[in-house]
């Protein structure tokens, strides 16, 4: 039996180191002094427009300095190499990680919100278990695959909260989506929760409880955000702002069809995935526009409202020993808004 408690513990763990990290001075943000270009974490298999900013080289000439982008697997080992000062920028980091991560006292802040995806993240269940939304109880006492801090894990508790499924009952195991997938083909796990390629890997195997719109309809929002540590963007304020700009344009860029030609090529090779699979999953994301971003429904106070919803249920599932009082100040639009005026 998967014991939660060693997972919290592990989680935890990670969290504290990343902390520790924080208290050292980032050694990237030194290099930027020099002249030296920024390092981005960015995922793989998860398709967007600033790919094709990244591959024809607009965000190195936009900045005059190289731009070294680094790929993850997860939300919360982002946070981990911003912590550490290995990572100036992320993008496209999870909502839950980054709570995850403020919450324990790291200072990084949201400078855009990068997609809305409220289809590309889910929980599939085995389809041997022929369960639904009208027989979700019956999901009591199975076992998951769950990447703990992330998105994901946030949809996962919301789910399970809403179908009125005792979490205690489950066995939860910490995966990432790739893992989780094979699992649940393996028929190791009951049920799997992910996004992007490992998400329709895991269709394969199964099937969905809640549509994206019948999340949104729950409150359960599912958007990415670029998050940067705060002192970094605190001395590097026009050199984000720039950064901001060319992921902006792209996106921009991708809003016409006209472009799709001529731009979804380059980002599925990018994003190491046939133009196909990068279709379709593009057609699931949503990029708001920066005049979007900066409104009500995102960085005028949706998000920070959000977040505060994310963290207080991850203190009651006891995967965050505590939440902030408030999450108004993990926000910065001020690059946001030079970025617009560029």
């Amino acid at each position: 039996m998967f014991n939660m408690g060693d997972e919290h513990m592990k989680l935890s763990t990670k969290m504290m180191s990343a902390v520790a990290g924080v208290a050292l001075l980032s050694g990237a943000q030194a290099a930027m002094a020099d002249g030296h270009g920024l390092t981005v974490g960015y995922f793989l298999e998860w398709p967007m427009p600033f790919q094709y900013a990244k591959v024809n080289g607009t965000y190195d000439e936009a900045l005059g300095a190289p731009v070294t982008w680094v790929s993850f697997d997860t939300g919360t080992a982002m946070s981990a190499a911003m912590a550490s000062g290995d990572v100036d920028i992320s993008v496209s980091q999870g909502v839950p990680p980054f709570v995850v991560a403020t919450s324990a006292g790291q200072d990084i802040q949201i400078l855009d919100v990068a997609v809305s995806y409220s289809e590309n993240d889910n929980c599939v269940v085995s389809s041997g278990l022929e369960i639904d939304k009208n027989s979700a109880s019956e999901l009591a006492g199975k076992k998951v695959a769950v990447p703990l801090g992330t998105a994901a894990h946030y949809g996962f508790l919301s789910q399970m909260n809403h179908f009125g499924v005792d979490i205690s009952s489950m066995s939860v195991v910490d995966m990432a989506p790739a893992e989780g997938a094979a699992a649940l083909a393996q028929g190791s796990v009951d049920m799997a929760c992910g996004w992007g390629g490992a998400l329709r890997t895991m269709k394969e195997s199964g099937n969905i409880l809640l549509t994206g719109a019948e999340k949104e309809e729950l409150g359960i929002l599912v958007f990415d955000v670029t998050s940067a540590p705060a002192g970094f963007v605190a001395e590097n304020g026009e050199t984000v702002a720039k950064f901001l700009k060319v992921t902006a344009d792209a996106n921009a860029m991708w809003a016409d069809e006209a472009n799709h030609a001529e731009m979804l090529p380059v980002i599925a090779k990018d994003a190491g995935m046939d133009e196909e699979a990068t279709a379709s999953t593009l057609a699931t994301f949503a990029f708001p526009s920066v005049s979007e971003q900066l409104g009500e429904k995102w960085l005028g106070g949706g998000a920070q409202s959000f977040m505060k919803g994310v963290a207080d249920i991850f203190v009651n599932a006891n995967s965050i020993d505590a939440a902030l009082d408030s999450y108004e100040a993990t926000v910065n639009t001020g690059p946001l808004k030079a970025a617009s005026e560029m």
